[in-house]
């Protein structure tokens, strides 16, 4: 049989060369091999309509996409195939987006049923696809190899990247269900071409291959993977060829925000911990975070104002919305209208002109006209007569300076649980600003790093982590972050519902920015 590994690769005599198994053809089942099958997808295909003929079944809705079952026609191969595979050294893959293990590039693998499999995929199968579209599709080889397993994920996202016509994926998973996670979930969109909302999702099986045109509207996601013991194996590229036509990116309206509140230092007085109303422990928070531009300042609120916070938000009376597209972002945030009376004070205690000072004194940073700009405060330091520069030139500079700008903020109440995230995208990227962050966490007594819900800092166009912020009770978390840095919130995997006897359900924060 074809399939069968052959023995003898190398030379003859036992000594060590470097010689190559020579591939493995790989035979398509007769969803493929069928003339009038071809003809019929292409007819389906070219007039966006459904069709089903045996091992092959197209789908339109709701974006074009093709389904073959028994897509190698050799049982035999695909269990070599599978061996080969789980032989390979995988990488940990980690990001907003992802988090799964890959392989190495397959393209110059030389491992017979890999290698006859890409030779058949970008040779053979290459050339059908192409008929089948109508296109002229490149011989640029793009495949690796993907595992899945415990809690892995790849989030809403639609693939297109310069050259990439159609994607594909190679199940060589064991029996698979719904129920065990990491199905293939296809998007629906809005009049704005984003993703709205999961309308299909394609259970992994043996031996089946999906594919689908990437374009501006194939989103989709690989679920997160809820079986403990499978491992979601598959292998995975594009076909390359001319791209779809993209309409404009849509741009999403900026985020209001609003000066401070007019509120007087008694509304300190009432809720922060008297510590961090001290002048001179504030100078020495103001030292570390200038060193840092992060701190965290623990047991911020007064315990007894923590705790009502705390249990209101878990009062039913909230109005939770649910804040998308599924392509930036997945997490739900309060109506202001409807917190409750110490909720919606806690909010107006963090939009206030007190609280705008105080931070100035936590961080230096201008967030108040009080605020003296640091060559003042470093020339009010200065003994008289210690000056450089006379008066006639200071007022020369002063002149050249603009006017002071406003310092707002903008700020929401979030709820976080199992499948909530924040991603990078190039929109966000594109409007960062110089900024103060500050996240009040409650809720989170029992959370673990390992549910995910983590603040993490990165440099824009890098993987790297620059700094991570953990959810901790009533610790008021303070990141300044320049143009260049970027940030999203770990998605929430399900060990978050179902960790120790009782089970953490996700927790809450208040999320500020403020701008100079």
């Amino acid at each position: 049989m074809a399939s069968k590994r052959r023995q003898e690769c190398g030379s003859a005599d036992g000594k060590r060369k470097k010689k190559s198994c020579p591939a493995e053809a790989a035979q398509f089942g007769s969803a493929v091999e069928d003339e009038q099958v071809k003809r019929a997808v292409k007819e389906a295909w070219s007039r966006r309509s459904p069709y089903s003929e045996g091992d092959l079944e197209l789908d339109c809705f709701p974006f074009p996409h093709c389904i073959i079952k028994n897509f190698l026609s050799s049982e035999v191969f695909v269990e070599n195939l599978q061996k080969e595979l789980l032989g390979l050294d995988f990488h940990e893959k980690s990001n907003d987006l992802y988090k799964f293990k890959q392989s190495d590039d397959l393209k110059k693998r030389t491992e017979p049923h890999i290698a006859g499999l890409r030779e058949g995929l970008f040779g053979r199968f290459r050339s059908w696809l192409g008929e089948v579209l109508g296109v002229e599709l490149e011989p640029t080889v793009d495949i690796s190899c993907a595992r899945y397993e415990h809690t892995d994920v790849l989030l809403c996202h639609d693939d297109e990247l310069e050259g990439r016509r159609v994607a594909f994926i190679l199940y060589l998973v064991p029996p698979w269900q719904s129920s065990d996670g990491g199905t293939l979930d296809l998007y629906s969109i809005n009049s704005n071409f984003q993703p709205q909302s999961i309308v299909k999702s394609l259970v992994p099986s043996w031996n089946t291959l999906v594919l689908f045109e990437v374009s501006p509207v194939s989103f989709h996601q690989v679920s997160e993977v809820l079986s403990k013991d499978k491992c979601r194996l598959s292998l995975s590229g594009w076909f390359h060829g001319p791209s779809l036509e993209r309409p404009p990116r849509h741009v999403e309206a900026a985020v209001p925000r609003s000066p401070h509140l007019p509120r007087d230092e008694t509304v300190l007085l009432e809720w922060v911990n008297p510590a961090y109303l001290d002048i001179s422990y504030q100078e020495q928070i103001q030292e570390e975070f200038e060193d840092s531009s992060e701190i965290q300042l623990k047991d911020f609120l007064k315990e007894e104002k923590f705790r009502e916070v705390s249990e209101a938000l878990r009062l039913t009376e909230i109005e939770w919305m649910r804040k998308g597209p599924p392509n930036k972002r997945c997490y739900e945030a309060a109506s202001l209208d409807s917190l409750p009376p110490c909720v919606k004070a806690c909010w107006e205690l963090l939009h206030s002109e007190a609280f705008f000072l105080l931070l100035s004194n936590f961080t230096g940073l201008r967030l108040h006209y009080l605020c003296p700009k640091k060559d003042e405060e470093k020339k009010n330091k200065q003994e008289d007569g210690g000056a450089t520069g006379s008066s006639t030139d200071s007022a020369a500079n002063a002149s050249k300076e603009k006017e002071p700008s406003i310092p707002v903020c903008c700020g929401e109440v979030r709820r976080w649980s199992h499948g909530s995230y924040t991603l990078l995208h190039d929109g966000e990227a594109a409007q960062a600003e110089y900024a103060l962050d500050l996240v009040l966490p409650f809720g989170c007594t029992d959370w673990q790093s390992e549910f995910g819900g983590l603040t993490c800092y990165v440099a824009n166009e890098e993987d790297e982590e620059l700094l991570t912020i953990y959810p901790e009770e009533n610790s008021l978390a303070l990141v300044y972050r320049d143009k260049e840095t970027l940030k999203f919130v770990k998605h929430i995997n399900h060990k978050s519902t179902s960790a120790g006897s009782s089970p953490c359900r996700g927790f809450y924060d208040f999320s500020f920015v403020y701008y100079e």
